[in-house]
């Protein structure tokens, strides 16, 4: 799957964001290792605490179907059917998350758009990150 493919998932789900409170947005697609893409968005709570994020929505989709092992993701967030100009990243719950599935190599896709977009890995939005390996003796 190309990387514009996924970005398009993340847009696509993007409008099936409940998100009153906040009015943001956001959609992620996320790509397991045998190639199957799960796909999430926001669902805001007026308690707030109970919000989920599109990235663990993804995640626990994926989870709750069997694939543990993910190796991109594509974010793509904004304000009402506007897309941002900044690039919109997972918050520090969302990649303390998928560090547990995807480890510091997770390619993380940021996108305004199909063409507009950056790639980076998880290892560099969370450095010493923590996951199922540090627990290892």
């Amino acid at each position: 799957m190309t990387d514009q493919e996924l970005i398009r998932c993340a847009i696509q789900v993007r409008h099936r964001s409940y998100a009153p409170y906040s009015h943001f947005h956001v959609g992620a697609a996320l790509l397991s290792k045998s190639g199957k893409v799960f796909t999430g968005c926001n669902l805001e709570n007026a308690a707030f605490s109970p919000t989920i994020c599109a990235e663990r929505a993804a995640l626990a989709k994926a989870v709750s179907e069997g694939e543990r092992e993910f190796t991109a993701i594509a974010i793509v967030g904004g304000k009402n059917q506007s897309i941002s100009p900044i690039f919109t990243t997972p918050c520090g719950v969302c990649r303390q998350a998928l560090y547990e599935f995807g480890g510091a190599t997770l390619r993380v896709i940021l996108a305004r758009s199909e063409d507009d977009y950056q790639a980076v890995t998880l290892g560099e939005l969370l450095p010493l990150g923590f996951g199922p390996a540090n627990l290892e003796k």
